[in-house]
């Protein structure tokens, strides 16, 4: 019976003391800081986020702590006004610790007390510090030493390098499982490409293949821990938009294999297909609405991101749907226009009746203009930008108009405010290419080509197929030349 008791007052002591570790509880203690208030912050993909915010207490301790247990990865002591911040690791299983350093060497003055992470990563900083130091000052000698002494002096500089690298070998041979060994040692550490018996541009391509190839190699992509990490985000950048060919077939291929690799985590999955959606939106790069298509439709129509309420989901469908028609490589789809007559419309005072006055010289397609190449031209008669890029846009025209290119200038205006493109066209000159109106927008070319602002341009060959569209009237000169100078590709 007694033994029964102290067995069931054991499992309740236990049960107590599993209770009291539940949440989080980290106290520091920074020698020298003389500010009241300390923020713990985490890193979250690209950025870092404020978690919590203490004030130091009557025994010398900032102390955080809350009931719900922090998600693990690299956190943020940062230290008020000059924003300096130590970096602690936060793990499933180690979230009640103490930390203490001195503000004016904090990682050589870095203790700590119930968290072996920390001290792993402290004592990894250490020596990196102390390899910094030496490697810094022989890379000085280098630099001032002379010819017959370099290769001396650069062997040593290897063998620092190695003991760096045997260190990191080390210790991820000793502690695989580490947080601080998968996101902060291993992460480190580049893939060792094998010597190639190639020599000069032959050797970097295949460099570059190989680093390419294993680009994440070390790191562990499927854990959610590695979303808040400060190295994951610049690794996954620098892939998509520095290895990958900025071409959206190219980086749709990247994003893919990226999502693929971290979809073991929900978390960091969900980020990243969020974080290249909006990336592929806003970026100016010409086509790559291409890949915000085809992010739509590989994840958003299938349900993969499951995440997305409805309302939000339908319209980043709807946009989707709306961009296809108008993808580069497509047949621009056909309208049809009103030609302007501009000598004979009139701006009536009767504001009413001014579409009385608008006089038309027949109908236009688009389809319609013969030329090798068609400038499709939005404008807006109260666009400061339109305005500014009319004499660009004429100087163009009147350059490569008899190399083949013609404008189908588009004013936006409906019925009422037609004189306005009238006006217009008479002040800038404008009269020299086709100018086109729908009054009533039967054609509902501004759904159909996306025309939210103006001015928008697009620039179509002689099958109307897409070019290149949304660039600046600036820039058509360029690439006009361009694609007039560069030969057809050879038929198979």
């Amino acid at each position: 019976m007694l033994r029964t008791v102290l067995l069931s007052l054991s499992l309740l002591l236990v049960g107590n003391f599993l209770l009291a570790q539940d949440g989080y509880e980290i106290k520091v203690k920074l020698n020298g800081f003389t500010e009241p208030e300390i923020l713990l912050a985490n890193y979250y993909g690209d950025k870092q986020y404020i978690k919590d915010t203490v004030q130091l207490n009557p025994n010398g301790y900032f102390v955080f702590k809350g009931e719900k247990a922090l998600e693990p990865g690299v956190y943020l002591i940062v230290m008020p006004p000059e924003n300096q911040f130590l970096q602690v690791m936060i793990n499933q299983g180690e979230q009640h610790f103490t930390v203490e350093t001195d503000v004016k060497d904090p990682v050589n003055g870095f203790k700590s007390k119930n968290t072996a992470d920390n001290k792993l990563f402290y004592d990894y900083l250490k020596f990196l510090g102390a390899q910094r130091i030496k490697g810094e000052a022989l890379k000085k000698r280098i630099e001032e030493a002379s010819a017959a002494d370099k290769p001396a002096l650069e062997k040593e500089m290897e063998a620092i390098n190695q003991v760096v690298r045997d260190r990191q070998r080390k210790l991820i041979g000793n502690d695989p499982n580490s947080s601080v060994t998968k996101m902060m040692i291993k992460s480190g550490v580049e893939p060792e490409a094998p010597k190639f018996e190639l020599e000069g541009d032959e050797l970097k391509r295949k460099n570059f293949e190989f680093y390419k190839e294993h680009w994440f190699d070390n790191y562990e992509m499927g854990n959610p821990a590695m979303l808040r990490s400060p190295g994951l985000h610049r690794r996954i950048d620098y892939y998509v938009n520095k290895m990958t060919l900025q071409h959206p077939d190219s980086v749709a291929i990247a994003v893919d294999y990226v999502l693929d690799l971290l979809s073991p985590s929900e978390e960091s999955f969900k980020y990243y297909v969020v974080h290249f959606l909006n990336e592929a939106a806003k970026s100016k790069i010409v086509g790559m609405d291409a890949l915000y298509v085809h992010i739509v439709e590989k994840y958003y129509m299938t349900g993969k991101a499951k995440w997305t309420e409805e309302e939000q989901l339908n319209k980043i469908i709807k946009n989707a749907k709306t961009l296809i028609p108008i993808l580069v490589g497509k047949i621009a789809p056909d309208i049809n226009m009103q030609l302007l007559d501009v000598e004979g419309t009139i701006k009536a005072k009767d504001e009413e009746n001014a579409h009385h006055r608008v006089k038309t010289k027949g109908m236009m397609t688009l389809h319609e203009v013969k030329s090798p190449y068609t400038v499709l031209f939005f404008w807006d008669p109260d666009c400061g930008h339109c305005k500014k890029s009319m004499p660009k846009l004429i100087e163009f025209y009147d350059k490569f108009k008899p190399r083949g290119v013609e404008v189908f200038a588009v004013c936006t205006r409906t019925y009422k405010e037609v004189p306005a493109c009238a006006q217009m066209i008479k002040e800038k000159g404008m009269t020299r290419w086709i100018n086109v109106v729908d009054p009533y927008l039967k054609s509902k070319f501004k759904i159909t080509y996306d025309v939210r602002t103006t001015p928008q341009i697009f620039v179509l060959d002689e099958k109307k197929e897409i070019i290149s569209k949304r660039i600046g009237a600036e820039q058509l000169d360029e690439l006009m030349e361009r694609i007039l100078t560069t030969p057809p590709p050879a038929k198979e």
